[in-house]
């Protein structure tokens, strides 16, 4: 039977101590949490687990003991919120147009997919730039990616948009404003500065401020941290001016996009897009250039995920509809180690033809471990990469949005 944890955000880490593994019959067999997670709430959360709507909202139940805790969060959020609507907090304009792209949760809502999706938007005119705080990276300061960079100085987001866009200008800074000085002085012809998981970071103020809400975990059935998984509370959705529902349905109905609009309560003149996620082919996790091939041909043999990202379940189930699958699942940005490799190979011996399948994400950390990663399995090791595609034909109507902007503007507004 198949094991879920179901947690997300970076948050998450510290509960995935040891990976979980599982082992569906057929697909669609429902999951068993295990006690002591949190669990899927009501009819639509079975249906989650069964995987019959991947992207269906569930309720997340709250840690009652830090409901308290919850509210003291909640309040010095709603505060700092408050001092820089008022002023006394200062947020920044830049003569560069800056898009930036963020969640109200911890994680696991699909933003380097859509960071991804703006640079294949903006990058044939040039000038485009992506500013990220790089995460669990071992520099500090401003550092410039380049294709030589190690994952270690820029974190594994940063590195993987450098190697997928070589034409972009990708930085890592942990002061946005500085970040964004830096880029202005460097880079000629600079047209446009993308902001990766700014949300919060209100020190810049973006021309446009663009939130992702993972439609199978909305934030009007989440919580504040740490009780929960919100960044704050959710009235700060209205400082958007796009609001995306992820990871949604490729066949969403009509009337449960209206509920989930009229449940988002959206602000006068906040544009609401909803998007899913489109896996590609799968391609070799070494040797770049080698040769890709669907999942289709997965069929027949027994595949091992191995990720560590906030939310594996829209890949676990794209992966499980071609054949039956083991997981080990880690915490989101984990440093995989030898230790995990060896129990990678331990999963795989028993199995026949065994391929390892992983995230874009996750290939950047596993390539940095070289040689230790085991010999046997290289060349049955794959990356599935995903994009994200938008539903009911809005796509030109963002697109629009988003160019006009960076045309028009040399200030933001």
């Amino acid at each position: 039977m198949q094991k879920v944890l179901a947690l997300s955000g970076k948050s998450a880490a510290c509960f995935r101590k040891k990976p979980c593994r599982f082992r569906p019959e057929a697909p669609g067999t429902p999951r068993k949490v295990p006690p002591g997670r949190r669990k899927f709430a009501g009819a639509r959360g079975k249906n989650y687990l069964c995987g019959k709507h991947p992207a269906l909202p569930m309720t997340l139940k709250p840690h009652i003991a830090l409901l308290p805790l919850a509210c003291l969060y909640a309040a010095g959020a709603a505060l700092r919120n408050l001092l820089f609507d008022c002023g006394w907090l200062r947020s920044r304009r830049f003569r560069t147009p800056v898009i930036g792209v963020g969640n109200l949760t911890a994680g696991g809502t699909g933003k380097t997919p859509h960071i991804e999706y703006l640079l294949r938007l903006l990058l044939p005119g040039g000038g485009v730039a992506v500013l990220s705080r790089g995460y669990r990276r071992k520099s500090r300061g401003y550092v410039c990616a380049t294709e030589q960079t190690p994952v270690e100085e820029v974190g594994d987001e940063p590195w993987q948009m450098k190697h997928k866009f070589p034409r972009a200008t990708v930085a890592v800074c942990a002061d946005r404003c500085l970040g964004i000085e830096r880029l202005e002085e460097s880079v000629a012809g600079l047209r446009a500065v993308l902001l990766d998981d700014a949300f919060q970071h209100r020190h810049v103020r973006p021309g446009i401020s663009i939130l992702l809400v993972d439609s199978g975990r909305p934030f009007w059935r989440d919580h504040v941290l740490p009780a929960g998984y919100l960044r704050e509370p959710p009235c700060g959705r209205r400082r958007a001016d796009i609001v995306i529902f992820t990871k949604c349905p490729p066949r969403l109905p009509a009337a449960r996009a209206e509920e989930m609009r009229r449940r988002l309560r959206p602000a006068p003149g906040q544009e609401v897009f909803f998007t899913t996620l489109a896996y590609g082919r799968l391609r070799p996790l070494f040797g770049p250039g080698g040769e890709e091939m669907p999942l289709s041909a997965l069929q027949g043999r027994p595949a091992v995920l191995l990720t560590g990202i906030a939310a594996p379940g829209p890949m676990e189930q794209e992966v499980g509809r071609w054949t039956q699958t083991r997981s080990l699942a880690f915490g989101d940005h984990h440093d995989f180690s030898p230790a995990d490799l060896r129990r990678l190979r331990e999963t795989c011996r028993p199995l026949a033809r065994p391929a390892v399948v992983t995230t874009e994400k996750d290939a950047a950390r596993l390539l940095s471990l070289g040689s230790a990663y085991p010999e046997e399995l290289r060349a049955e090791s794959y990356v599935l990469p995903v994009e994200v595609r938008f539903l009911y034909g809005e796509e030109t109507k963002f697109n629009n949005l988003i160019t006009e902007y960076v045309e028009r503007n040399t200030r933001n507004g």
